[in-house]
């Protein structure tokens, strides 16, 4: 079965940066679309970036050009790379993959148990 586990969360001063991994157990991130979604306390998951299975990448207004999705196959990783972290930033961030035929999101898909993000002011 695949599992995704993520790692590199914890608390940082605003401004500060944070690099967040999430590693699967199979190589579905060199085949598959994979997205970093958050869920702010009391507040719906959304997503912050994905990248294609041909390396394109999107990043919704929120993400303001602070964050930046990678991807290693080899390694079988996932990266995103978090600058200029603001309060709102604060939030549980969680790993998914596409699993055809689901996209993104889907509660079908692939996900981490996530990893906890917390910025002070």
């Amino acid at each position: 079965q695949v599992q995704l586990v993520e790692s590199g969360g914890g608390l940082v001063q605003a401004g500060g940066s944070l690099r967040l991994s999430c590693v699967a157990s199979g190589s579905i991130f060199s085949f598959n679309p994979v997205g970093w979604y958050r869920q702010p306390p009391g507040k719906q998951r959304e997503l912050v970036a994905s990248i294609a299975s041909g390396g394109g990448t999107y990043y919704p207004k929120s993400a303001k050009g602070r964050f930046t999705i990678s991807r290693d196959n080899a390694k079988n990783t996932v990266y995103l790379e978090m600058n200029s972290l603001k309060p709102e930033d604060t939030a549980v961030y969680y790993c998914n993959a596409a699993k055809a035929p689901y996209g993104l999101g889907s509660e079908y898909t692939y996900w981490g148990q996530g990893t906890q993000v917390t910025v002070s002011l």
